[in-house]
């Protein structure tokens, strides 16, 4: 028994722990040759996401920042080459459209006299009105300039707003932060903006100042304002109801035409050219190439993301 103990146990629980040491050595430093040899390989597939073109409707409503300003004076002119004989008003005083301003005194070619009144041609406060009897003052000057107690709104149009509208607007709907209940402002034109120059477009006359147009409009004479006043317009580009619609993230193009993406089985995607009629910013009407159910791509491949809104840009790109 004490040759077990001195002797047997101590070499097999040798043998044990020399045993758990190799194990622990192959599992460190030798890995399983036949898990290497069949590396895992992805299953999965990527697919982007799509929508199904369906029927909807569009409100083409174009909504700009704007400004209350003061009509611009109007000037009241000579009528004759002549002397100041009357002086029939004062500045800062209001007078009607047609009012007595000054009276003219001039010399026809046969030396006979002749007369000529100058009058107001709008109702407004004389800002401008220095004639003093005895002043010579020739054809065509301007004698006086008189304010309206009239207000505009006026506000910038960029390009893409411009393509939205599909007709000339004659009015807008103009809300006033704190001010009057919204109202229709009449008589709404838009001026193109002119062409830069070559000085100002550079040495080789190409700037890339974009052609932002001004929209003008007249407030109601009833309703009260202040030049200064900011505003929002809204100007009405058209409404299309129960027609087809699709997200302008979508499509390529824009402005009467443009290409949609199609899913294909082989992972590549198939062009197809569709006509385009309103959008509202976010959907756009589709008037051709495609038809209710049609699966397209919800967007643009390769199309660049827009940080603001975390969209993909393509209508209008």
């Amino acid at each position: 028994m004490g040759i077990a103990r001195r002797w047997v146990f101590p070499i097999i629980w040798m043998v044990i722990f020399g045993l758990i040491a190799a194990a622990l050595v192959k599992v460190a430093f030798f890995a399983d040759e036949t898990v290497e040899s069949t590396p895992e390989v992805p299953t999965g597939m990527i697919t982007e996401p799509t929508v199904i073109v369906s029927t909807g409707a569009i409100h083409n409503d174009v909504t700009i920042d704007g400004t209350v300003a003061a009509d611009a004076a109007v000037p009241a002119r000579a009528a004759i080459s002549g002397e100041v004989r009357k002086v029939s008003a004062t500045a800062g005083q209001w007078v009607e459209a047609g009012a007595e301003l000054a009276q003219l005194r001039g010399m026809n070619d046969d030396g006979t006299t002749k007369w000529s009144i100058v009058k107001a041609p709008i109702a407004g406060t004389l800002t401008t009105f220095t004639l003093l009897v005895g002043q010579q003052v020739g054809l065509g000057d301007a004698v006086a300039q008189l304010a309206p107690a009239s207000f505009s709104v006026t506000a910038s149009l960029a390009p893409e707003q411009q393509l939205r509208l599909t007709t000339q607007p004659t009015e807008a709907q103009v809300t006033i932060t704190g001010g009057p209940a919204p109202f229709t402002c009449t008589g709404l034109t838009i001026t193109a903006a002119a062409a830069p120059t070559a000085d100002e477009g550079g040495a080789g006359g190409t700037g890339g100042g974009s052609a932002v147009a001004t929209v003008r409009c007249a407030v109601p004479a009833d309703v009260r304002v202040f030049a200064g006043l900011a505003a929002k317009l809204t100007l009405a580009g058209g409404v299309a109801d129960n027609v087809l619609v699709i997200p302008t993230t979508a499509v390529e193009g824009g402005s009467g035409s443009g290409i949609v993406y199609l899913p294909a089985v082989d992972g590549e995607s198939e062009q197809r050219e569709v006509t385009l009629g309103i959008s509202d910013g976010s959907q756009v009407e589709v008037t051709g190439g495609l038809a209710e159910g049609d699966e397209i791509l919800q967007f643009v491949p390769g199309a660049l993301a827009d940080p603001d809104q975390g969209m993909v840009v393509g209508f209008g790109g």
